[in-house]
């Protein structure tokens, strides 16, 4: 909605690069019809006087294009008109064409996504993220698998899928920018139900954060829940991957000196992921409770997970973890997503 024809081509253009064909009205009065309806309404400030006035009702999803980064009447402006966000261009350039892009794919929220990485080498750390995502398929929501470890052996090998085709992350090392989530998740290998994104047995190509970035976006786009298995280095790739996450889950091993090193990774990635939780594998043999590692680390208590006899074997005839539903590892993932119902626990669409 503006009558700026300067404003109206650099919209059309961003309408384009996102592959939708908008509707365009020059002012409140026009676009009355197509107000409620419309999935997202863009404005120019040039028409916020009329748009106050005009006493459409109030909506979700309407962004306020600014046209002076000085101009600090234009938030009032963005109150009157009940605007969501102001955004100037061309700063806002690839946020207009994400949001454009959630319009053309029809996604709704993106999905909870949970980082699962280990305090020490050999804690577990894939076995839960796996056992996490089967979990969720369990209880009907879209999952995905997505490795970002790639030295960790690959997801893949430990669902018992190496052979099966589809992408890669050396098919995506070069990608950028905004990738449909749906022609994505399409081209992924799927495995007892779980989209999974892991490494080929070549030599892993270096993946650039903002790759890690527009593939977990897509990801997350397409699914309710997204579970990421990360390493314990917090390089670049690593770190875009934790900031895109709701939870983290720290998996250590009841025993000091794995209390040692997962202190060390919780300094690392405390900073990056909003939410960090411990999760303690028991028993013990140096007698630290649950509570007295979680405590020793400074963060909230996920829960513990005990020995499951048999998980191994099982493991190497291709059985993905948690797919015995009595298993303690099973049981655990069933709690902590039962626990989440902000994000985790919704109901599929």
């Amino acid at each position: 909605m503006t009558g700026d024809p300067a404003l109206l081509d650099e919209l059309l253009r961003l309408c384009a690069v996102a592959g939708i064909e908008p509707e365009v009205q020059p002012d409140a009065g026009a676009a009355r019809a197509a107000w409620p309806g419309a999935p997202l309404v863009i404005v120019g400030d040039d028409v916020t006087p009329g748009l106050a006035r005009c006493g459409l009702p109030r909506r979700e999803d309407v962004v306020l294009i600014g046209d002076d980064l000085d101009d600090g009447d234009v938030w009032r402006r963005a109150v009157d008109v009940g605007a969501d966000h102001v955004v100037f261009l061309p700063d806002a350039e690839h946020w207009i064409v994400d949001r454009l892009g959630d319009v053309a794919e029809g996604t709704g929220p993106d999905a909870h996504t949970i980082a699962v990485l280990g305090g020490c080498g050999g804690s577990g750390a894939s076995t839960l993220a796996c056992a996490l995502g089967v979990a969720a398929v369990r209880t009907g929501l879209a999952t995905a698998l997505v490795d970002v470890d790639p030295l960790g052996g690959g997801l893949d090998v430990l669902l018992g899928g190496e052979d099966e085709s589809g992408l890669r992350w050396s098919d995506l090392a070069s990608a950028r920018g905004r990738i449909d989530g749906g022609a994505l998740s399409d081209a992924l290998p799927h495995l007892h139900g779980l989209t999974v994104l892991s490494w080929d047995r070549d030599r892993p190509p270096a993946i650039p954060p903002e790759t890690v970035r527009s593939v977990v976006r897509a990801v997350r786009r397409r699914h309710d829940v997204v579970v990421l298995d990360v390493p314990r280095h917090a390089d670049p790739a690593t770190a875009e991957a934790l900031r895109l996450c709701d939870t983290g889950l720290l998996v250590v091993p009841a025993e000091v000196r794995a209390l040692a090193a997962a202190a060390q990774v919780a300094g690392r990635v405390g900073s990056m992921v909003r939410d960090l939780r411990a999760v303690v594998r028991q028993p013990s043999s140096s007698g630290l409770t649950s509570e007295a590692v979680a405590r020793g680390l400074g963060l909230p208590l996920a829960g513990e997970l005990r020995p499951e006899a048999g998980l191994a074997a099982a493991t190497e005839r291709g059985d993905p973890p948690g797919l015995r539903t009595r298993g303690p590892l099973a049981r655990f993932c069933r709690d902590y997503l039962a626990g989440n119902p902000a994000g985790v626990a919704r109901e599929a669409a």
